[in-house]
């Protein structure tokens, strides 16, 4: 037999006599080429095999379809294989292929309305995205300066202007005038805190300028003040004052300043641990007499009789005045338990006073007089009320009862 049947063993070509390849389209058929040096089996596999890869093309358009690649590479491309299956010289179902691609334009329109809507979400989030951002950088420039921390400030600053050129670089194009006008509102936050942060140091500068000025001038009057010793520590107590009120200089001069001035305080101290160093040693001998003193006048604080006490504190305290200075650190300890018996002493003569002020005891023996009256009435009242059984009355006797005779104890 010179040539395959078309319903035989190859029902979409056939190949004659002269090796020319034939492909079935329709009811007719059309010449795909020729293979000279092989056999009809031969001739009809490599138009075949060209078919396979047509159709392999048309597969792998279709799983780029699904897996959502962009549109409109998809359709260019169904475009390039209509036209190539169109004229294909192969051998097999290109009708199929056709009907396939066909198939695929619908697909197309669905990607792309599904792309655009994807396209425009994730356009929507990354303008959102942006304009949260400029958000940040707003607040942030809507502080109130004087109140600003601000190293703070232009950490945060830096920080959201790296977001913004991340989200610029790995995020989705944004249109332009959305884009720009993000832009000039995030320029514009950034262009307000600079002004208000060059104003803030400018102002501070001044600040600081005025503050290095007076506490120079403390400093210098400190130093002055350290050849009086003992008596310029007064005066350097009101310097301190005057430097603690006096405002920040700026660290490095603040630091520098300081060291100066606490140097004249140390030799203004110093002197006067000298001085504290002689009284010390000097009045150690009066102090042991004091003490003696205080031994001897602490058992007064015990004492009922009011006249023997005074007259002990007395001599104490004319004996005390007698001896003079103490150390310094320990004058306020022995004066605070002298003062303790004084005060015991004094309340003794106090309380006398209030036993026999004749005014006072008029006072309350009048009175006593009244209450006792008042309970001899009541009496009889309560006597009354428990003879007639009345409750009510009987419990108000008795209150009132308790109530005078409480007062009457209380004067008596």
């Amino acid at each position: 037999m010179s040539l395959l049947a078309i319903d035989d063993q190859a029902p979409w070509g056939r190949v004659d006599e002269s090796g020319t390849v034939f492909v079935r389209e329709g009811e007719g058929e059309r010449a795909v080429g020729q293979y000279p040096d092989g056999s009809q089996e031969e001739a009809l596999a490599y138009f075949q095999r060209k078919y396979t890869e047509l159709a392999g093309q048309v597969t792998l358009l279709e799983q780029r379809i699904k897996r959502g690649t962009a549109a409109a590479d998809v359709a260019k491309t169904i475009a390039a294989l209509k036209a190539t299956v169109a004229s294909a010289n192969a051998v097999g179902d290109l009708a199929a292929l056709s009907r396939r691609l066909d198939a695929l334009d619908g697909a197309v329109g669905e990607l792309t309305e599904k792309q655009t809507a994807e396209t425009k979400a994730a356009t929507d989030a990354a303008i959102a995205e942006r304009e949260a951002l400029v958000v940040e950088a707003e607040t942030l420039a809507a502080q109130d300066p004087a109140k600003a921390q601000w190293k703070q400030v232009s950490a945060t600053l830096d920080d959201i202007f790296a977001r913004w050129q991340k989200h610029q670089a790995d995020g989705p194009r944004l249109p332009k005038n959305e884009s720009n006008e993000l832009w000039k509102r995030f320029r514009g936050a950034r262009t307000t805190i600079e002004t208000h942060r060059k104003a803030f140091f400018a102002e501070l500068d001044s600040v600081h300028k005025d503050a290095r000025s007076r506490k120079q001038q403390l400093v210098e009057r400190a130093e002055a003040l350290v050849p009086k010793g003992l008596d310029g520590i007064p005066a350097y107590r009101t310097l301190l004052d005057e430097w603690k009120a006096a405002g920040r200089a700026g660290k490095k001069f603040d630091d520098a300043l300081w060291l100066r001035f606490k140097a004249a305080g140390d030799a203004l101290y110093a002197a006067k641990s000298e001085v504290d160093a002689k009284d010390n040693e000097e009045f150690g001998a009066n102090l042991e007499q004091k003490l003696a003193l205080l031994a001897e006048a602490e058992p007064l604080i015990a004492e009922t009789d009011r006249v023997k006490a005074k007259d002990a504190l007395l001599s104490i305290q004319r004996r005390w005045d007698a001896i003079g200075k103490v150390p310094r650190d320990r004058v306020k300890p022995i004066e605070d338990r002298l003062r303790k018996v004084e005060a015991a002493v004094r309340k003794l003569d106090e309380d006398h006073w209030q036993k026999s002020n004749p005014e006072r005891i008029a006072r309350a023996e009048g009175l006593a007089g009244q209450l006792q009256d008042a309970i001899a009435k009541l009496e009889a009242e309560l006597a009354e009320a428990k003879a007639s059984g009345d409750a009510k009355k009987i419990k108000d006797a008795e209150e009132a009862l308790d109530a005078r005779k409480a007062w009457l104890k209380a004067i008596g």
